[in-house]
């Protein structure tokens, strides 16, 4: 690390060091020491200027010599009080740009905290502008709760962005290292653990860059890393000046801020020299530093930017103050706009005020646009391969490369065979979620799946089913942003804690309607999941009425799928019956029908609606060929093939996989659901009017009965009967 090994090995405490570097000969002679060195890098830099061919007239000419990458003293760093130090910083943002002394196949390694939905929500934005600008690997390492965990490790596994390494910490294992610090900051306990990251990171690792997830790029990650090689002396934090007046305590009457350097440094930026730091004990540093504080400050007010700025105004030499232009703070009555001048200034912009994009700042608009930029921007185009570095075999990626290579690109049913293995990048639990399964064994998660247009329906949804529902959303990155949106400005989905939303992110010419079922399937945490859709309403009452059957019917002990009749209706505005008595009325009156009556007889006719009208106890039917009920099951139930994307079948095979293994079918005759009318889907419309689509489902038809075969021998053979009989 260029100066780190002109220097003599640390042997004293970080107290210790202190002393004895500001006070004494000593000390002197290694200010004077880097005094020299620093004045030697300014001529050395000012003659590399010279030596230069003259630049066009459109360039600019940085005023005293002063160029971007050059190495400067801690006071002209920064926002500085004097005027002259804010107009270099302000040069110093797009003068004489240098490539980053960084080399093309070098790491670089991100650390970021990160706990709960809305946090794993934000950092996707945050690593979106990291993977848009950067020419390097990466490698993230997140220190997370148990959530933030289950929804970034599944989103990084579907996402498969070449040269992405990531790993995670589990942050409920640092909770006591930190546990005893009062905090008053809306970050919680979460907000303290950048303090134990030395402890926390692998010992091998030497550097890393430290980020909040309200942060955004607008630059190449390489280009901060770069700046480690500018450290000198004991420098080990790398860290950009507080551009508000907070540690100045003169924002009201009687503010008592944390003790800091002037301004103090914020700390949603860090460059951390963690094997130096490791050597300077800097567990002890801080441990003792916010002991001795907390003594007359009783909390912190900023976590842990409170303790680091203590141990700096103890230990100035640790510090290498960056640009301000590394840490744009858009937080109310900042000075962040000394930072920039020119929107090339810009490198890293960061949200840091609990009112985040609603801030005041005259560029804020600006700043916005860039921030939703990379929030609605397509993820898919970021699985950019970097040429030319060796990397990590990715044992999935070669698998799946391995059998895409093996299609024939020449059927003409390959996109349809393609979109089977097709990843899909996959948020789950977009929007907050809490809810724990009944004690009693009997909890029921409704599952369904949806695109952007059937959104309407979850608002009314959640009116008749007051249990946990399991939702997949297919959107594009564009339209989870329009959901999120629709979803905050609903009091009713607002309202309900319960309900998981899994953002699939789309990719590919077909709906993947049964990938979607699976990933909502298996995020349900009850023992049973009653598998719908999403344009129908349940009857009121239906989730107490499915708990009650699940004892009646000893669903534990036997493998049964409990059917539920599905009626339909072609009003846009129907009176929903309250009871079975009144559906049969509106039955009667031809206000409403048994499902596909008019188109498709088939998918229904074996529940028996006749027996049903009549019947007060539960009773069994038998499968027969193109049976698709909606049915209550256990949680372990076969999943859906994926081979059926689009429209047709898909339902159809689920429940031939289900009577293979030997579910019993058993109507409930109190059960019903309800479809709503709405315009045909996109891929209906493809079915009824492309015939190689019609041509490409029988194939796959056939495809599956045959895989069928394999699995369930002899017992397979109905399917096949059945089909030639149809």
């Amino acid at each position: 690390m260029g100066g780190f090994e002109r220097n003599l090995p640390l042997t004293l405490s970080p107290l210790e060091l202190q002393s004895s570097t500001l006070v004494g000969r000593g000390g002197e002679r290694e200010a004077l020491e880097l005094r020299v060195r620093a004045v030697e890098e300014e001529n050395q830099a000012l003659r590399r200027e010279l030596s230069r061919p003259p630049r066009s007239p459109s360039a600019r000419l940085p005023s005293g010599g002063h160029h971007a990458n050059q190495s400067r003293t801690h006071s002209e760093e920064g926002t500085g009080d004097s005027e002259g130090q804010k107009a270099a910083v302000v040069r110093n943002g797009s003068d004489c740009v240098q490539q980053p002394a960084v080399d093309k196949c070098e790491t670089i390694h991100v650390a970021i905290v990160c706990a709960g939905y809305n946090a794993s929500r934000d950092v996707v934005t945050l690593v979106k502008s990291v993977l848009f600008h950067r020419r390097n690997p990466l490698h993230f390492h997140f220190i997370t709760d148990s959530i933030a965990q289950h929804i970034l490790s599944s989103l990084f596994h579907t996402w498969m962005v070449p040269a992405v390494k990531v790993n995670f910490y589990d942050a409920d294992e640092l909770k006591s290292e930190v546990s005893w610090i009062p905090n008053k900051h809306y970050s919680g306990i979460y907000g303290l653990m950048k303090l134990v990251l030395t402890k926390t990171l692998p010992s091998d690792l030497q550097r890393v860059i430290v980020l909040d997830t309200d942060i955004t790029f607008a630059t190449d990650i390489a280009e901060l890393w770069a700046v480690f090689h500018k450290f000198r002396g004991q420098q080990v934090l790398g860290l950009v000046e507080n551009q508000s007046d907070w540690y100045l305590g003169n924002l009201w009457k009687n503010h008592r801020p944390w003790p800091a350097l002037g301004r103090g440094f914020n700390t949603g930026v860090i460059l951390l020299l963690l094997d130096r730091l490791r050597k300077l004990r800097w567990e002890q540093m801080w441990r003792l530093t916010a002991e001795r504080e907390l003594m007359s400050m009783l909390s912190t007010s900023l976590a842990d930017q409170d303790i680091f700025n203590a141990v700096i105004k103890q230990n100035p030499f640790l510090v290498h103050q960056l640009p301000c232009f590394w840490n744009v703070q858009l937080s109310d009555h900042t000075r962040s706009e000394k930072c920039y001048k020119d929107v090339s200034d810009l490198k890293v912009i960061h949200w840091n005020s609990p009112k985040k994009l609603r801030v005041k700042n005259k560029h804020v608009e600006f700043f916005r646009n860039l921030y939703l930029t990379f929030l609605e921007y397509d993820g898919n185009l970021l699985r950019r391969e970097l040429f030319g570095c060796p990397s990590e075999t990715d044992h999935n990626s070669e698998n799946l490369q391995k059998t895409l290579s093996e299609l024939d690109e020449d059927d003409p049913c390959y996109e349809f065979r393609r979109e089977r293995f097709t990843v899909h990048r996959t948020h789950l639990y977009f929007l907050h979620y809490e809810y724990e399964a009944a004690s009693d064994n009997t909890d029921v998660t409704l599952v369904a799946q949806l695109s952007m247009d059937r959104l309407q329906m979850l608002e009314a949804i959640c009116k008749h089913w007051e249990g946990p529902i399991s939702l997949a959303l297919y959107l594009s990155d564009a339209e989870a942003q329009q959901f999120l949106r629709y979803a905050q400005g609903s009091d009713v989905l607002m309202s309900r804690g319960n309900v998981g939303y899994h953002i699939v992110y789309k990719e590919g010419q077909f709906y993947p309607v049964n990938l979607l079922r699976n990933v909502a399937m298996q995020q349900v945490n009850t023992p049973y999941m009653f598998l719908s859709d999403i344009d129908f309403l349940p009857m009121y009452g239906l989730y107490e009425y499915l708990r009650k059957s699940v004892v009646q019917l000893d669903m534990a002990n036997a493998k049964k799928a409990l059917v539920v009749p599905a009626f339909e209706t072609l009003r846009y505005r129907l009176s929903y019956p309250k009871s079975k008595a009144e559906l049969l009325s509106q039955l009667d009156m031809g206000t409403l029908f048994t499902f596909r009556y008019h188109v498709w007889t088939k998918g229904h006719a074996p529940t028996n609606f006749a027996k049903w009208r009549t019947a007060t106890t539960a009773y069994r039917v038998q499968w027969e060929a193109d049976f698709e009920p909606y049915v209550m099951v256990r949680r372990d139930s076969p999943e859906y093939d994926r081979r059926f994307v689009g429209f047709g079948w898909n339902k159809v095979a689920h429940i031939m996989e289900l009577d293979a293994q030997e579910f019993e079918f058993v109507v409930l005759p109190n059960a019903y659901m309800i479809h709503m009318p709405h315009a045909p889907s996109f891929d209906i419309t493809k079915f009824r009017s492309n015939k190689q689509y019609r041509i490409c489902l029988k194939t796959l038809k056939e495809e599956f009965q045959q895989n069928m075969s394999r699995r369930y021998g002899f017992a397979a053979l109905k399917y096949m009967t059945a089909e030639n009989n149809s």
